[in-house]
């Protein structure tokens, strides 16, 4: 089954004025898509979604993995619009943690037709995440941020420990090493538009999560009405647990994972 550009436009608007009048995007339909776009977050790389990408491509989907410059908001919603654009057709939106801010931003991109947040930030338009996460406990990771002026990374110990808690040391820092320092002023940036609002939305919660509180990443998929799993992982859930992710990549690409793509 194929849906041309001009079903997939009125199957959008359709899902935006419905949740125009609920807020949510529940009653959005899901598009089948076989394009899916992945980002990474924070301490990470395009590389870390190497194993979801292998099990989607097994399935027929063409997946991509944006490298985020981690300098800005606008500059990672700028990488993320420069590969939707050379999209053929539909195409799911992925986020991890920090990129949940980047899915909520550019999700509106017309060629997007459902968005994963995967142990993700999903704020509202123009919320002030820092203030929202205070709501919650503080996350053990955040203890262990250092900055080399306005350069930030996570130390070794709080990257085994707390980001990638659940894989085997040896490949935890074989990706503390190639972890991506990020801005300083990325953390105070904001999302000027909430693309959940109007775009099917899905969820997958790491319930042992000490990067992002579980609790906080269940309040947000609550809150967008988002298709919600729960997998006891670390914050690193696209690696350790990449068969879960990849099964809810596939629901949001309108995609059974028992049938062919």
């Amino acid at each position: 089954m194929t849906l041309d550009r001009r079903s997939f436009s009125a199957s959008i608007a359709a899902a935006a004025a419905v949740s125009a009048v609920t807020g949510r995007a529940t009653a959005a339909p899901v598009v089948r898509a076989r394009n899916v776009v992945l980002l990474h977050g924070l301490f990470a790389d395009g590389s870390c979604w190497t194993e979801v990408i292998a099990r989607l491509q097994a399935r027929g989907l063409n997946a991509t993995a944006v490298q985020n410059p981690l300098t800005s908001l606008a500059e990672g919603v700028a990488a993320a619009t420069r590969v939707l654009a050379r999209q053929d057709g539909p195409t799911v939106l992925v986020g991890h943690s920090f990129s949940g801010m980047i899915v909520t931003e550019a999700g509106v991109h017309p060629a997007v037709s459902a968005l994963v947040y995967v142990a993700a930030r999903a704020p509202d338009a123009g919320e002030d995440y820092t203030a929202l996460a205070k709501g919650f406990p503080t996350p053990p990771a955040s203890a262990g941020i250092v900055f080399d002026g306005d350069e930030g990374r996570l130390t070794e110990a709080a990257f085994l420990r707390d980001f990638a808690g659940d894989l085997p040391p040896a490949r935890a820092k074989v990706l503390y090493a190639v972890q991506e320092p990020f801005q300083r002023a990325l953390l105070a940036d904001r999302t000027r538009q909430a693309a959940w609002r109007s775009k099917p939305s899905f969820y997958a919660v790491s319930t042992e999560d000490r990067t992002i509180d579980p609790g906080l990443q269940r309040f947000m998929a609550k809150r967008m009405g988002a298709r919600t799993i729960e997998v006891k992982s670390s914050h690193l859930s696209l690696i350790s647990h990449p068969d879960e992710i990849t099964r809810l990549i596939l629901e949001a690409a309108g995609q059974a994972p028992g049938a062919a793509a």
